[in-house]
C-alpha cells in the first residue's frame, strides 16, 4: 500500500485547461475556410460571366480569341479545384474530421489526406494553374510588337522562370516528403550458409 497520494488521472478524452485551450484554437481557422467558400462563390460568378461572354460573342471572335477565353475558363476551374482542396483537405487535416467514410461522393484523395499529401497536391495544382497562364501568355505573346499586345519578351521570360521555379519547388516538396517516409519494405540481408 502506497503512503503518497496519487494524482488523479483525467478521464479519457479530457484535457487539462491549457492543452484544451491550445487544441481548441484550431477552430479559429473555421472563418478562414468559410471565407474561402465565399471566394469559391465569386469564382462561380466569374466563370458564368466569362462563359456568357463567350456564348454572346462566339460568332464575332477569332479562333485565337475563343481559345483565350476557354483557357480563362479552365484557369477558373483549376483555381476552384485548388480552393476545394484547401477547404476540404485543410479542414479535415487541421480542424476536424468530416466523417465522410462510406459517403458515395467522398473524394478518393480525401481518404488518405494529411499535411504532406495536401502540400504535394497543392503544389501540383499551382503548377497546373501556372501552365494555363503560361499557355495564355504564349498565345497572346505571339502578337508581340502589335499595338494591342501587353507582353514584352522580358515579361514572358520571367513567367517562364517563375513557372520553372514552381516545378522545382514541387519536386523539392515531393523529395523531402519521400525522404521523410518510413521504408515499408526494407531489403532483407541475405545470409550465407
Amino acid at each position: 500500500m502506497s503512503m503518497t497520494p496519487e494524482t488523479p488521472l483525467p478521464a479519457p478524452g479530457t484535457l487539462r485547461p491549457l492543452p484544451q485551450l491550445i487544441f481548441s484554437s484550431r477552430w479559429l481557422q473555421l472563418p478562414l475556410y468559410l471565407g474561402l467558400i465565399v471566394a469559391q462563390c465569386v469564382y462561380v460568378v466569374l466563370f458564368l460571366k466569362e462563359l456568357w461572354h463567350l456564348v454572346l460573342h462566339s460568332l464575332e471572335f477569332t479562333e485565337q480569341q475563343i481559345m483565350l477565353v476557354v483557357l480563362g475558363l479552365i484557369d477558373v476551374v483549376m483555381i476552384s479545384n485548388l480552393l476545394i482542396m484547401v477547404i476540404v483537405g485543410g479542414y479535415e487535416t487541421f480542424v476536424s474530421r468530416l466523417d465522410l467514410q462510406g459517403h458515395r461522393d467522398q473524394p478518393e484523395w480525401l481518404s488518405h489526406v494529411n499535411a504532406s499529401v495536401l502540400k504535394i497536391k497543392l503544389a501540383m495544382a499551382i503548377i497546373g494553374i501556372s501552365s494555363i497562364h503560361l499557355l495564355r501568355t504564349f498565345i497572346e505573346a505571339s502578337n508581340i510588337g502589335t499595338p494591342r499586345t501587353t507582353y514584352t519578351s522580358e515579361g514572358v521570360m520571367w513567367q517562364v522562370i517563375i513557372h520553372a521555379l514552381f516545378i522545382l519547388s514541387a519536386i523539392g516538396i515531393a523529395f523531402v516528403d519521400w525522404l521523410g517516409r518510413e521504408p515499408s519494405n526494407k531489403p532483407h540481408a541475405s545470409h550465407a550458409h
